[in-house]
């Protein structure tokens, strides 16, 4: 950069927590249970199928993955699981075979019960976080030793009560009732339906649907808590005002909305970019995407640990999602309730999570720390520092630590010298600046790196400029903001 200077679907297992078995229910004398469920890759371009057979008490009979060297609709790839599952157990001698991954209409699991998905990763029943004696539907983690809740349902109408219950309405809805028979929450599907189903898949995604059709009426990965795992999408339309994006809880005790929420931006409503907003201001800021990385977050994606993948429907939205570490390890991304944004994978080795990535890191990672046309470097005592040709805007806050007031340009530019009849005196310039994070509010222009540094150089209100491969030409018209 340069700136101008004076020179699916799988879910069979219900339990009650706190009790060693599975309620079960037997399938029909003479016949077996097959699980199945099915799986895309948009990153990788593969399918894939996998299929659990069990007996009438439940135990794995036998079990099978099948990989896909094709991209095809869920629905298309759920239906080939279940084509799967009926020919496996055929191949296995097994006639006579049940197919069952839902909870339906009228059914309920109450306050002691849960569901496990079908490879037993994940469980939703009732929980009470640590030090509150409050109640929430959510979803978490089935086979780990640490105790991590990855969605929530009611999480702004906690359960007080000690009866509570999940259960499809009258009218096709997943809700939650407290001992009174009150909805406290709802997937809140406005088209009534008679035969819906819930279903938790061993992707962590709870799915309403239309048992005749398949129609998925509502998804828990549209509805994210805190924290994106593989395979979900972040989603902005800015033309529809339409975002799917993630809420901190306001503490860890506490699930409600907090004060921040994590999303995409796009810049002149072309280039995504990654925030953190704090009450609606932006708190932490990734950069614009240069089609691999978030400029302003490289090392997001450095080695083996994979990063983000945006990728446009053509229709105005821009989806985001990010691969994990490897299908082997679990992985998450979480917004915590004080505003950093923390990657991290399960170690086995260590029964515990390992933080991979974590941002903000420090001061200087905080949105705008050090004002306009101020850098920051947490390297350096002090971290704040003004760009070459520029003071302190006001030197008094600076001297106590305080730089939010930013900087002011020591000496007016050429332009600006001659368009007050100043004395013309030396003819403006750019200086170079490596190794920075680009500032925020640039404006996007589809020319070349010589016509951008000449634009720039011919607009007075052009004070920087700077080309990126994968993003073009930027340059900037008003203040130098979170310069890094």
């Amino acid at each position: 950069m340069q700136y101008r200077a004076d020179i699916h679907v799988s879910e069979v297992q219900v339990g009650s927590n706190g009790s060693e078995g599975n309620r079960w229910t037997d399938p029909p004398t003479g016949f077996v249970k097959a699980n199945f469920d099915g799986a895309n890759s948009e990153a990788s371009r593969l399918s894939g199928v996998g299929v659990v057979l069990r007996d009438s008490n439940g135990a794995v009979l036998a079990s099978c993955a099948k990989k896909i060297d094709q991209v095809y609709k869920p629905e298309d790839t759920e239906a080939l699981a279940a084509l799967k599952a009926v020919t496996f157990a055929h191949e296995l001698g097994f006639q006579n075979v049940v197919l069952e991954d839902t909870i339906r209409s009228s059914q309920s699991i109450n306050d002691t019960e849960y569901i496990i998905s079908n490879g037993s990763a994940f469980r939703i029943g009732f929980f009470s976080p640590a030090n509150s004696t409050n109640h929430y539907l959510g979803i978490w983690y089935n086979n780990i030793s640490v105790f991590n809740v990855i969605w929530v349902a009611n999480k702004q109408k906690p359960l007080k009560d000690s009866s509570r219950v999940v259960t499809i309405s009258e009218g096709g809805n997943l809700v939650v009732l407290n001992g009174q028979a009150e909805i406290l929450w709802s997937s809140n599907v406005s088209n009534s339906v008679t035969n819906s189903s819930a279903t938790l898949g061993d992707f962590r995604n709870l799915v309403l649907q239309v048992d005749t059709t398949g129609l998925v009426l509502w998804e828990s990965f549209q509805h994210p808590s805190n924290t994106i795992l593989p395979r979900m999408k972040l989603s902005t339309n800015l033309t529809k005002d339409q975002k799917v994006q993630l809420n901190s809880w306001k503490s860890p005790s506490d699930p409600s909305i907090g004060s921040f929420s994590s999303g995409n931006g796009l810049l002149n409503n072309k280039i995504p970019e990654g925030f953190v907003w704090k009450k609606g201001r932006p708190y932490w800021w990734a950069g614009p995407w240069n089609g691999q990385i978030f400029i302003g977050m490289p090392k997001w994606n450095s080695g083996y640990h994979t990063g983000f993948t945006l990728f446009d429907d053509k229709q105005g939205t821009v989806f985001e999602t990010f691969a994990g570490l490897d299908v082997l390890h679990l992985s998450k991304i979480v917004l915590g309730s004080q505003g950093n944004v923390v990657y991290t994978y399960w170690a086995d080795e260590k029964e515990d999570w390992e933080v991979v990535h974590k941002n903000p890191e420090d001061e200087c990672d905080v949105y705008g720390t050090c004002g306009a046309f101020g850098s920051c470097d947490s390297q350096s005592s002090p971290i704040y520092s003004c760009l070459r040709g520029f003071k302190p805007k006001i030197i008094e806050e600076w001297n106590k630590g305080n730089w939010t007031s930013g900087c002011v340009r020591g000496t007016p530019l050429q332009c600006e010298r001659m368009n007050n009849s100043i004395e013309e005196e030396k003819a403006d310039g750019f200086l170079k600046l490596e190794m920075i994070k680009v500032p925020d509010f640039a404006e996007l222009a589809d020319v070349n790196i010589e016509d951008c540094r000449k634009q720039c150089l011919e607009n007075c209100s052009c004070v920087a400029y700077g080309y990126y491969t994968g993003i073009g030409c930027l340059s900037w018209s008003g203040n130098l903001i979170d310069l890094q």
